[in-house]
């Protein structure tokens, strides 16, 4: 069902990365203790956390090059929470439980920045947090998300009134916002490229363009097999494939809508960029279900995303679609020239929330970041990480969400019919405001 383009589209972070290091694709029979499949964020983070936990023997195997799926196209924005709400995260574990789980969102945003700082990433970070602005003149829904936060999480936002919104950000569309200082956007390909050079640097194996094709048991471990006919062994293996599945495992596959997301980098707008943003730097996203979102850029250009579609478009119709969508928060700049267009899949569960667990005995898997992966994937490395090293307690928390089957191929409709309808509930509450 899902429509996919030509997913080696030049992106912006692509061609603004510099050479990428390369990782060697693996050509000889190989061993080691634990083998994470897929070279995104989950995997990396994972492999990570092991290392810090003085577990090295660690292999990640990439079918094409880190950061190629989601991790390497995505938005860039570092901040707390999941793509499910906070108050139906409550309703669903409790307080002390759903407390937990987002505190480990915060903790990762945490864990990120030091792992900047310990391993010299550089990633263009901008450290000035994240505005999550109001479409509609009625503002409760951000005074209720604020109160929310306050009582049940032991987190503030500020409230950021028009007037002083309008300082901040040269747009008419937006009423009110709220702003979450501890937040920070980066350049996502970097970063995952430099999180992958810990790995190394830490004693764990990077393996790139090495598909794996068959996973079995063996002996007291798995064996795995690669495209090229590559045999590896290990003691246990960690599934972080995300919305690019690897067929390794049906329950985990099956459990997976792969939904695409659009976005675009404008060619270097000079002053005007800095007339757009007079006063702030913080990325921005907005409070409808079907958002965009969007941020500065140290070469004056606007990176701005949006939209969620079953079709993966081609650059061309990215570009034009979500050129509509900046003129509408930014008249004054209604042909904005969009010079990068690309488009990526996500993976979502019906949940809407990560799936981190055990599939079979040492047989773990990590996905399902619904567009909020930058905390939640390094939050989901740390839980596998600490469980693989003896310390489970975490895992509980994330129990209620496991693997339910998503319904594809009818799924992909479900997801894109209730996309059209929080779409058309957003447009007729514009249309009542005025």
């Amino acid at each position: 069902m899902l429509q996919s383009s030509d997913q080696r589209v030049r992106t912006y972070y692509q061609a603004s990365a510099g050479v990428a290091p390369g990782h060697a694709a693996i050509d000889r029979d190989q061993h080691a203790r634990t083998i994470v499949i897929g070279g995104g964020y989950a995997g990396l983070a994972t492999a990570r956390g092991l290392i810090d936990r003085g577990d090295s023997d660690v292999l990640v195997v990439e079918a094409e090059q880190v950061g190629f799926g989601a991790s390497g196209r995505n938005g860039g924005f570092v901040f707390g929470g999941y793509s499910l709400g906070e108050g139906s995260l409550l309703a669903q574990l409790g307080p002390a439980a759903a407390r937990r789980v987002y505190a480990r969102s915060i903790t990762a945003v945490d864990l990120i920045r030091r792992r900047l700082r310990e391993h010299a990433i550089d990633c263009d970070v901008v450290d000035e947090g994240v505005l999550w602005t109001n479409w509609f003149r009625d503002e409760r829904v951000l005074r209720d998300r604020a109160t929310l936060l306050k009582q049940h999480f032991d987190t503030e936002w500020e409230w950021i009134a028009g007037a002083a919104l309008r300082g901040m950000l040269d747009s008419p569309r937006y009423s009110a916002a709220l702003f979450e200082r501890n937040a920070l956007h980066l350049h996502p390909l970097k970063y995952a490229r430099g999180l992958a050079r810990s790995v190394v640097e830490g004693g764990g194996r990077v393996a790139e363009r090495t598909r794996i094709v068959e996973l079995q048991r063996g002996g007291q471990g798995w064996r795995l097999r690669t495209a090229d006919g590559v045999a590896l062994h290990c003691e246990r293996v960690v599934l972080c494939c995300g919305g690019y599945l690897a067929g390794l495992r049906s329950a985990i596959d099956r459990s997976i809508l792969p939904i695409a997301t659009y976005v675009v980098a404008t060619a270097p707008l000079g002053d005007r960029l800095a007339a757009l943003f007079p006063g702030t730097r913080a990325a921005v996203y907005d409070s409808r279900f079907a958002f965009d979102y969007y941020r500065p850029l140290a070469d004056t250009r606007l990176l701005w995303g949006g939209r969620i579609s079953i079709r993966d478009r081609a650059p061309h119709q990215v570009a034009h679609l979500l050129q509509q969508d900046i003129a509408r928060v930014f008249p004054q700049l209604p042909d904005a020239p969009i010079e990068f267009a690309w488009s990526g899949l996500m993976s979502y569960a019906k949940h809407e929330m990560p799936q981190i667990g055990e599939l079979e005995p040492a047989l773990w898997y990590a996905q399902a970041f619904g567009g909020h992966g930058l905390a939640t994937t390094t939050a989901a490395g740390e839980v596998v990480a600490a469980a693989l090293c003896g310390d489970r307690s975490a895992l509980a928390d994330f129990q209620p969400y496991g693997l339910p089957w998503a319904g594809k191929p009818f799924g992909f409709l479900a997801a894109q019919a209730t996309y059209w309808w929080y779409q058309g509930r957003d447009a007729l509450k514009d249309w009542r405001e005025g």
